[in-house]
């Protein structure tokens, strides 16, 4: 889904940059409030992950590719602000290391692959946290429908702005039908190692697992209990 240089005109390139722009502001005031000694080295490790998981591209149509995108995952982990920020950071480390999106299409990339995946996953996910059962599959199938809509959200987002400011020669149809229907499944994918990783880090950390706390009791190390043995009593 990475956007080049070139394929959304100047206007709507400045537009989405303005809101990439607003959108990582907020981010970073939001991130002061997630971000303590248990988030901060979890953030670094999600952005490596994340960073890992989008350079397996799947070309699209006209110079667009897709892949897995992990908004709706980080911002689980690490909070909806710090996971915007990972995914940002992701995506302009990209831009300049690997020439993987255009510099001057960082805003729409932004504006697709961050903000959107990060509204509508975390959202979804903490919507339906308050109808399930407080427990560990709950939290897992959230986050599995979380993924599930986040990347077709973020492939809607793409086919609107390409229909505002798109300058390939191909119809808006052919984009929407390519996108769309390819990050369907890509989105299936994507929630299903995000379930998985959720729900390994709950097994052994659920205090890690940001979207989840409160609703998971941290795990206790019992020292003694019913198998236990009990001193023999000393005799005078």
């Amino acid at each position: 889904m990475h956007v080049p240089d070139g394929f959304i005109d100047a206007p709507v390139s400045i537009a989405a940059g303005a809101v990439a722009v607003a959108g990582v502001g907020v981010a970073l005031r939001g991130a002061r409030r997630e971000l303590d000694d248990r988030t901060a080295p979890l953030a670094g490790l999600t952005a490596a992950f994340v960073f890992a998981a989008q350079m397996l591209n799947f070309p699209v149509a006209s110079g667009t590719s897709g892949h897995l995108l992990g908004g709706a995952l980080a911002a689980i982990l690490v909070g909806p602000y710090t996971g915007v920020l990972c995914v940002s950071v992701v995506l302009l480390m990209q831009a300049l290391l690997f020439a993987d999106g255009g510099l001057t299409a960082l805003g729409v990339n932004i504006t697709t692959m961050a903000l959107v995946t990060v509204l509508t996953g975390y959202g979804l996910f903490r919507l339906l946290l308050r109808v399930l059962p407080k427990t560990r599959a709950s939290v897992s199938g959230a986050s599995f429908a979380a993924a599930v809509v986040s990347v077709p959200a973020a492939a809607v987002a793409f086919t609107l702005i390409y229909a505002a400011g798109g300058t390939a020669d191909v119809s808006i149809g052919k984009v929407a039908a390519a996108m769309i229907g390819v990050h369907v499944l890509i989105g299936i994918g994507e929630a299903l190692i995000t379930a998985v990783t959720v729900s390994s880090v709950l097994a052994v950390r659920p205090d890690l697992v940001y979207g989840a706390r409160g609703l998971m009791k941290p795990l206790e190390l019992r020292t003694g209990g019913r198998g236990a043995a009990e001193p023999k009593p000393s005799r005078a």
